[in-house]
């Protein structure tokens, strides 16, 4: 039982990364339509910043991750006024292709500074929690319960704030935003810098639990995009349900099953939903 209850855990470890980096994801999308490829390189960034704050300038690990948070969002920010901003009236394939583009540019970035070289960030957070033979590292109880706490903070943001009603607004119709005098800009700067955010948070608590290397986002950016897909494009609640579904199908299949095939776990998974709900599971707006 104990195996089964470890393996629960990993599942929400996992599925709370996930769920942090499809959020940010589908907030782009559903807000402005905008498959944003790059956002796994800045996830990435976000991991390298936080390495970079702790490591070469010695700041403490929640200081690292604020200060990781305000650069990718800066970053986000700059993304989206000087290269998707100018393509809004393109034809779509445009903001793909310019996305692969940012995706690119930064990886060569961090390269350049850092090399390729697998670097693993420390934590303060290493103790061991034994629960009654269930052996909980304090690293994945942190990711676990700042997950919780985003998610719900955004949520207070977006329902309790006249900011987050603006973005809201914008998800439900930009026609109808635009007529009462949203402005279009502000409501897509910010809905970047929450999207970088998120993925830097969600890089700097998973990264003392994996390693920090250029190619990091990679496969997180896949998963979050068979998220948003699972849970359906643009909505809030499926990116957490679709996140959670992902992390415990990878954990508990590559327990029970085997590792090699947790990624087929996840990818056949959505297969087989989509062929009953083609739509996602919540295949509504960002809200």
């Amino acid at each position: 039982m104990s195996l089964f209850l470890q393996q629960i855990v990993n599942g929400l470890t996992l599925g709370s990364i996930y769920g942090l980096v499809a959020l940010g994801l589908t907030l782009v999308y559903g807000i402005l339509h905008i498959p944003n490829f790059a956002h796994g390189a800045l996830y990435m960034v976000g991991a390298f910043m936080s390495y970079f704050f702790m490591v070469d300038l010695g700041a403490h690990y929640w200081i690292a991750m604020a200060g990781s948070a305000a650069v990718v969002a800066v970053l986000a920010i700059l993304c989206e006024r000087l290269v998707f901003h100018p393509l809004r009236h393109s034809p779509p394939i445009h903001d793909k292709i310019a996305a692969i583009g940012i995706l690119l540019f930064l990886e060569a970035v961090v390269q350049m500074f850092w090399g390729l070289d697998f670097r693993r960030m420390s934590s303060p957070f290493t103790g061991i929690m034994n629960f009654d033979g269930l052996i909980i590292p304090e690293q994945r109880l942190l990711i676990i319960a700042g997950a919780f706490v985003l998610v719900v903070a955004l949520q207070l943001f977006l329902r309790k704030t006249m900011t987050g009603a603006t973005i809201i607004a914008m998800a439900q119709s930009r026609d109808g935003a635009f007529l009462v005098g949203i402005d279009a800009n502000r409501v897509a700067m910010m809905t970047f810098a929450i999207s970088g955010m998120l993925a830097a948070f969600a890089a700097t608590l998973y990264a003392p639990i994996n390693l920090v290397y250029p190619a990091m986002g990679h496969l997180v950016i896949m998963k979050a995009f068979v998220i948003i897909i699972l849970g359906g494009m643009g909505s809030v609640p499926g990116a957490i349900a679709g996140g959670m579904i992902i992390g415990f199908a990878e954990a508990l299949g590559g327990f029970y099953i085997s590792t090699s095939y947790k990624d087929i776990i996840a990818f056949g998974l959505l297969v087989l939903i989509l062929s009953v709900r083609p739509h996602g599971l919540f295949a509504k707006g960002a809200h």
